[in-house]
């Protein structure tokens, strides 16, 4: 157990390794009710996000969620987000918890403009569970009448799980097929323990935050913090498709506009080790022998078995197979930029009707 953004977290139950590979190939369990919660409802919710939100919330159904990010003045990452649309004029956005604090009053004093719209820091009334991996769904179905099958990736729905009334979404921060469950706080304990019984038989196991990393990281996700921060902008971290282009102005989108006519100076790439070593966050990074930055994250993944990782470089080096050296304990070790995300879960192989 380890202090995380003002709460006690797990970094592992059975080992990191035996977790991360549940995951790929059964399932696990995540608590990860550390996450915020921030409501913006009211006439104008719509504009209020718009405004806030550097993705195109007007794009989305009711029941369906998006990947955004929370951007400053200057286009960078105060923080990453998912977007809910619960209704038309109603949203639910989740946010990392050692932000909450400061997400909410950044939220709450710009969309004043927009109007009518209110915002609420609404964490203490939602605990989250995050079943992942290929048995989520055999998993998860027995335990809600829901037919999950038809919840499609970024969509969510309500319902009752375990007998627990919930919001069900087919999200997660792991690289692998899953659910995130929603629900009171006060209720989490008896859902958890039911996932755990059902999911026993199937291979399911709880996971930690070590998990949760690596597995992130090997699908190269990125992480605020590490990955990107307040010095870094969505074109710069190879996120340019959650920027809506086509909507109105929003906080930080001249910034963005002026970058993606004009080009970025550097860009986030992913590299793998070509010697032996393990490339850690912090590690110096160099190219043809020149400075160019540090490792944002690095680790030996426990499931392609290979030592990955994430940097930024100059933009005229961040292309695929530029060799890197990575400064390891005052050795420097071999490097090359590879395509990311570094794994991929393999789609569901089509069949015939007859099988």
């Amino acid at each position: 157990m380890v202090p995380f953004g003002g709460w006690d977290m797990p970094v592992e139950y059975s080992g990191i390794v035996s977790e991360h590979l549940a995951v790929r190939e059964r399932a696990g369990l995540f608590d990860v009710s550390h996450m915020g919660e921030i409501e913006i409802a009211g006439k104008n919710a719509l504009d209020a996000v718009q405004r806030i939100s550097c993705n195109d919330a007007s794009k989305l159904a009711i029941g369906q969620a998006q990947y955004s990010g929370l951007l400053s003045a200057r286009g960078t990452f105060l923080d990453d987000l998912l977007v809910y649309r619960l209704a038309a004029q109603h949203f639910l956005l989740i946010v990392n918890a050692s932000h909450i604090a400061e997400d909410y009053a950044h939220i709450a004093g710009h969309i004043v403009p927009a109007g009518d719209a209110v915002a609420v820091d609404a964490s203490s009334r939602y605990a989250l569970l995050a079943v992942q991996g290929p048995q989520a769904l055999a998993v998860l179905q027995p335990l809600t009448g829901i037919d999950l099958g038809a919840v499609g990736y970024y969509w969510f729905t309500h319902g009752e799980v375990a007998g627990v009334r919930a919001t069900i979404s087919r999200t997660g921060y792991t690289g692998e097929d899953g659910f995130e469950i929603l629900m009171p706080p006060a209720s989490a304990d008896r859902v958890w323990q039911a996932i755990l019984a059902e999911g026993q038989p199937k291979g399911l196991i709880p996971c930690g935050l070590g998990a949760r990393d690596t597995l992130r990281l090997e699908a190269s996700m990125r992480l605020h913090g590490q990955d990107i921060d307040l010095e870094t902008t969505p074109l710069e971290a190879d996120l340019g498709w959650i920027v809506g282009w086509g909507k109105g102005a929003f906080l930080g989108d001249e910034v963005l506009r002026r970058q993606n006519a004009e080009g970025v100076g550097r860009k986030i790439v992913g590299f793998e080790m070509r010697e032996p070593g393990i490339a850690r966050h912090g590690y110096n990074v160099y190219v043809g022998g020149v400075s160019t930055g540090t490792v944002t994250s690095g680790t030996q993944t426990p499931y392609l078995k290979k030592a990955v990782g994430m940097t930024y470089l100059p933009a005229e080096h961040a292309v695929v197979g530029t060799g890197l050296e990575i400064d390891i304990r005052g050795r420097r070790v071999g490097a090359q930029v590879v395509p990311m995300p570094f794994y991929k879960r393999p789609r569901p192989r089509a069949t015939s009707a007859a099988g």
